[in-house]
């Protein structure tokens, strides 16, 4: 079990920015503005920025008008050459990692490119910033006295240049920090297997008998290890498997189809929800997109 002291330290930690959240969301458009302006700066000098002339837009209007809306197809040459390890293309910093999609256009798999920044100031910042929120309505949360229990899918390698391509679970949880790993279960080694006939077993194995206090991946494969869990230990309930489970944090698809059958199997126990992408701010009982975190949101009719 995690040191009560460690639960109180993190929660401290978190909840601190919890100030500049509530500023983000008093002042949303400036904060996507000024973003919107970073980004373009730090890719001016990329095939793209240069293409559109990133050095000389100024403002959303600006960008709206040059940077056309373009489908996967008209950039998978580019998506492409990046793959294979040119540099330069959409980002100034190397791109080793590539989102692979579950293919639900034309029946094919995209490839999205994943920069380091975009894994530290978008995706694990978001995820921070969840947490913060959590816990900030969550006063007595005993989140860090226990471990999550994370669900991802698998990584593969490109060609010979290192490249490396998979879900994007995957890679998030390949490169999360040391701290991280200490308050996370399965293992790294397991979390990572591409083989689910073996994967599931062997996550039920390490998670079974860990005090579990969040659990977090997309609906179905959680709903299916929920129910695996529960066929292997003999137990009618996950309360009973993991008694300090609070929270569950989603995201991907929508959580609607799923909630009953998550609630059935914890006999009506509740567990709190909380959805990456929008988020819910559960004070006021609305909606949030994390839009702070390194990410322009364009929105298109």
């Amino acid at each position: 079990m995690v040191n009560p002291f460690i639960n109180s330290i993190t929660s401290w930690f978190l909840k601190k920015r919890i100030h500049q959240i509530e500023l983000f969301l008093k002042y949303p458009n400036e904060v996507q503005n000024e973003l919107l302006l970073k980004l373009l700066s730090s890719a001016k000098n990329t095939s793209i920025g240069k293409l559109y002339g990133f050095d000389s837009i100024k403002n959303y209007k600006d960008y709206s008008e040059r940077v056309p809306v373009s489908t996967y197809e008209e950039i998978s040459e580019m998506i492409e050459r990046s793959r294979k390890g040119e540099k330069n293309i959409f980002w100034s910093s190397d791109i080793k990692w590539f989102a692979k999609s579950s293919g639900t256009t034309n029946s094919k798999s995209k490839f999205i490119p994943i920069s380091q920044e975009s894994l530290e100031d978008c995706h694990y910042a978001a995820n921070k910033d969840l947490l913060c929120l959590y816990l900030s309505n969550n006063e007595n949360s005993k989140l860090f006295e226990g471990k999550n229990l994370r669900l991802g899918g698998s990584k593969s390698t490109y060609f010979e240049n290192g490249s490396i391509y998979g879900d994007l679970s995957a890679i998030l949880i390949e490169n999360m920090p040391i701290w991280a790993e200490y308050i996370s279960t399965p293992s790294k080694k397991v979390a990572l297997m591409s083989d689910w006939e073996h994967k599931m077993p062997a996550i039920i194995e390490e998670t079974i008998k860990e005090n579990v206090t969040s659990l977090a991946g997309v609906p179905s494969w959680v709903l299916t290890l929920l129910n695996k869990t529960l066929e292997v230990s003999g137990k009618k309930t996950i309360n009973e498997i993991w008694p300090n489970l609070e929270v569950y944090f989603h995201g991907g698809v929508s959580f609607n189809p799923y909630i009953n059958h998550v609630y059935k199997s914890n006999n009506n126990y509740e567990i709190k929800m909380l959805e990456l992408g929008p988020i819910v701010d559960q004070k006021e009982k609305r909606n949030l997109l994390i839009y702070w975190a390194r990410k322009f949101l364009a929105l298109v009719k």
